[in-house]
C-alpha cells in the first residue's frame, strides 16, 4: 500500500512540468517553422546572437535605410518664390501724388478694411479702370497691369501694389501640436518646419518621424525628427495652399516587456527610440528567483516571417551590448523562465495534491492498525 502511494505521488511529481501552461520560446521549432516557405530569405527564422559582429551589422542597415524624402513637387517653386494674388485676398494700392485715388486708413479704419477685395473670379475694382482682373498675378504684375490701364487718365501713373489681409490662401496642422488651426499663405514662403512653428510646436506625445502632408488628395508621410535632429532638409517640404499638415500621436511607438521581469508591461518609446538595457530597467529587471539571463530575447516583425535575437547576459559585460541595441515600434522583449523556476513552481501547485494522498493514506493506516 505505502509503495504504490509513494509511486502514484512521485508521478504526479515528475509530470508536473510537462502539464503546467507556461509560455516559452524554442529557437529550434521556431527555425523549423521556417524551413521551405521564404528560400528567398533562409535566415529569416533564425535566432541570431546579439553580438559585436551583429550590432555592427545593424547599424550599417539602419544607416542604409535612412533615405531622403520624395522630391518636394513644390521644390522649384521655392527659389524664386513670388505670392500670387488669389480670390479673397484684400490689396492695398497707393498711387503716388494723387492721393484721392488712394484710401487712406485711419485709426478706426484698417486697410484690411479700407483696400481692394478681390472677388472669387481673381477681378477688383479701380477707379478710372473698372473691372481688372488680377488673380494668380504677382504683386509685381498686378502694378505693371494697372500702371498700364491707369496711364490713360493719370500721367506717368506711379503705383504700389500690397496685400493688405491674405485671405486666399490657407493651410492647416492638426493633430499633436500645442496651436493646431488654420494659417495663411503670405508673401514669404512656409516650409515644414515653419508651420509647425506657427503651431506653437509639437505636444510630449508627437511622433515626429511620421507628420503626414496631404495634398491634392495624395498622402506624404516626412521625418520632422530628422529635420530637427539631423538637418536633413529633404524633409522640409514647402507648404502650398489647401495643404493639410497632421502630426500624429506616438501611440504605436511601443515596445512590450513580458516574461520574467518584475513588471511586465508595454513601454512608449520617446521620440521612436528605446534600447534593450532601457526597456528592461523600466520593467524592474529581471526576477532573480525565476528569470534565465541567458534566454533573452527581441522578438520583431510578423509571424509569418519573425526576426529574433537573443541576448545572453548570464555575464554582466553582455548589458553593454543591451545598452547600444535599439528597439523598434511593436518589438517585443521575452525573458524565459529558469529550469529551476519551472521545477518549483511545479512543486508549489502539486505539493496540496500530494499532501492529501499521504494523508489520506495516513488515515487509512491508522484505521488498519486499530483493527
Amino acid at each position: 500500500m505505502t509503495s504504490r502511494v509513494l509511486a502514484a505521488a512521485f508521478a504526479i511529481t515528475t509530470l508536473a512540468g510537462c502539464i503546467l501552461p507556461a509560455t516559452k520560446l524554442d529557437p529550434d521549432a521556431l527555425e523549423k517553422r521556417g524551413e521551405g516557405k521564404h528560400p528567398e530569405q533562409p535566415a529569416a527564422f533564425r535566432v541570431q546572437e546579439i553580438d559585436p559582429p551583429l550590432m555592427a551589422q545593424l547599424a550599417r542597415a539602419e544607416l542604409a535605410a535612412r533615405h531622403p524624402a520624395p522630391p518636394d513637387p513644390a521644390g522649384p517653386l521655392a527659389r524664386s518664390y513670388e505670392y500670387r494674388v488669389a480670390p479673397y485676398d484684400v490689396l492695398t494700392v497707393i498711387v503716388y501724388d494723387h492721393p484721392e485715388l488712394t484710401i487712406p486708413a485711419g485709426q478706426f479704419r484698417t486697410p484690411e478694411n479700407t483696400g481692394y477685395p478681390v472677388a472669387s473670379d481673381g477681378f477688383i475694382y479701380f477707379p478710372h479702370v473698372g473691372r481688372l482682373n488680377v488673380g494668380g498675378l504677382t504683386l509685381e504684375e498686378a502694378r505693371r497691369l494697372l500702371t498700364e490701364k491707369l496711364a490713360v487718365v493719370v500721367h506717368y501713373p506711379q503705383l504700389q501694389v500690397l496685400v493688405a489681409a491674405y485671405r486666399g490662401k490657407h493651410f492647416q496642422v492638426s493633430g499633436e501640436v500645442l496651436g493646431a488651426g488654420t494659417f495663411p499663405i503670405a508673401d514669404v514662403p512656409i516650409r515644414v518646419q515653419d508651420a509647425l512653428g506657427l503651431a506653437r510646436g509639437p505636444t510630449p506625445e508627437a511622433d515626429l518621424e511620421h507628420v503626414i502632408l496631404s495634398r491634392d488628395g495624395r498622402r506624404y508621410v516626412l521625418d520632422a525628427q530628422a529635420l530637427e535632429e539631423l538637418g536633413d532638409v529633404s524633409q522640409n517640404w514647402l507648404i502650398q495652399g489647401g495643404d493639410v499638415l497632421h502630426v500624429p500621436d506616438r501611440s504605436r511607438n511601443k515596445v512590450f516587456v513580458v516574461g520574467e521581469v518584475r513588471l511586465p508591461q508595454s513601454l512608449q518609446m520617446v521620440k521612436g527610440r528605446m534600447m534593450l538595457a532601457e526597456a528592461l530597467s523600466s520593467s524592474g529587471w529581471l526576477d532573480p528567483l525565476a528569470a534565465n539571463p541567458a534566454q533573452i530575447f527581441v522578438l520583431r516583425g510578423t509571424y509569418e516571417a519573425p526576426q529574433v535575437y537573443r541576448l545572453d547576459a548570464s555575464h554582466a559585460d553582455a548589458m553593454l551590448l543591451a545598452a547600444r541595441f535599439r528597439l523598434r515600434p511593436r518589438d517585443v522583449v521575452f525573458v524565459a523562465t529558469a529550469g529551476i523556476a519551472r521545477w518549483d513552481r511545479s512543486l508549489a501547485q502539486i505539493m496540496p495534491t500530494v499532501q492529501t494522498i499521504w494523508q489520506s493514506y495516513d488515515i487509512l493506516y491508522r484505521s488498519t492498525v486499530v483493527q
